[in-house]
């Protein structure tokens, strides 16, 4: 069991650095910007901390996903929900940023989505590579 929550956090922890990564790369190559989304993030190690502990935190909840999906990849972008369902009705409106976070651009739920899908699937791709089933075994 510790070892299933051991791996489960550190693949959302590696699942974040690597979400984070693609959104500030998506975001430095204009491509967030060509889309009509104000989301500017800049890399600074206070940004991909917190990501990071968040991310891992997130990742803790693989192994009861696992139960439900026997397949990594598709627990990884179902848990990958629950992060964006937290963004886009809690963390973004208390931002300031409106419902779904639409005052950043009408495209934003989209970029939430497809960032946190790059997460779950990091994440299984760590749980793969470990030998780990998650909630299987």
């Amino acid at each position: 069991m510790l070892r299933r929550l051991a791996v489960s956090y550190f693949g959302g922890a590696v699942g974040a650095v690597v979400a984070s990564l693609f959104l500030w790369v998506t975001a430095q190559a204009g491509l967030l910007a060509m889309l009509g989304v104000a989301i500017s993030p800049k890399l600074t190690w206070t940004w991909l901390s917190t990501r990071i502990l968040w991310g891992g935190i997130w990742g803790l909840g693989y192994p009861l996903v696992a139960r439900m999906r026997s397949r990594p990849t598709r627990a990884g972008l179902l848990l990958s929900l629950a992060p964006s369902i937290a963004q886009l009705f809690h963390f973004l409106p208390r931002g300031g940023h409106g419902l779904l976070g639409v005052n950043l651009g009408p495209l934003t739920p989209l970029v939430v989505l497809a960032v946190n899908a790059v997460w779950g699937w990091s994440l299984a791709r760590v749980v793969i590579a470990t030998g780990e089933r998650g909630g299987t075994r």
